[in-house]
């Protein structure tokens, strides 16, 4: 079995360094801020695709992007926390298959925060925003994580707490599973998927029990 793990809000909470890093750019180029509300409703999403939501013209996207970026590093690993019963998920789940991570954060700055929490070594793969040309909800990011895995294993699993998971797995031709732990709302993940359960535990003793 491999199982493929998103990052934000399905095994860490970084709202927080998200959000300061938001208004840091905002502040930076004397844009007018969003509320903290309308930036945490597009986690998931790419930062390029997130400024332009929250109204930065397309010209200055990068600008941003950078900016945020530069921030996000200096505060990341303070602000950022395991959710509860991430850790028990990974380790159940390294157990019985081949672990992953797909995300549409920035692959050096994931990695930097999983070893910070000593979580990286169970991790055959981690496919970054850097990695693919066309992020969640495509279908490239878990395509690209299967082909690094290079196993012919076709019990596949997205876990995931967004719809941009869930359709990037179907898409890949994967199967998925929600998790109430971040950014989508239980009737979100169901347009996109028939398993739910509140956390990656949940999700993981799921699969382990199948």
């Amino acid at each position: 079995m491999i199982i493929l793990f998103d990052l934000d809000g399905t095994l860490i909470d970084s709202t927080e360094a998200i959000v300061e890093s938001f208004h840091h750019s905002f502040k930076t180029y004397n844009y007018s801020h969003p509320k903290d509300e309308q930036i945490t409703a597009l986690i998931g999403y790419p930062l390029d695709i997130m400024f332009g939501e929250l109204g930065v013209d397309k010209s200055r996207v990068w600008d941003f992007v950078d900016t945020y970026r530069d921030n996000y590093r200096e505060i990341s690993t303070q602000k950022t926390i395991l959710l509860q019963n991430a850790k028990e998920a990974v380790l159940l789940a390294s157990e019985f298959a081949t672990l992953g991570i797909v995300t549409t954060k920035t692959g050096k700055f994931s990695k930097v925060l999983m070893e910070h929490f000593e979580l990286m070594h169970y991790f055959e793969v981690l496919i970054g925003r850097e990695d693919v040309e066309r992020p969640k909800p495509d279908a490239e990011p878990i395509i690209k994580a299967l082909e690094v895995l290079q196993s012919s294993d076709k019990d596949i699993w997205m876990i995931g707490d967004t719809k941009l998971d869930l359709i990037s797995a179907k898409a890949a031709n994967v199967n998925s599973i929600g998790v109430l732990s971040g950014y989508d709302d239980f009737d979100a993940l169901k347009e996109h998927t028939n398993v739910i359960f509140s956390d990656a535990l949940g999700a993981v003793e799921y699969l382990k029990n199948k």
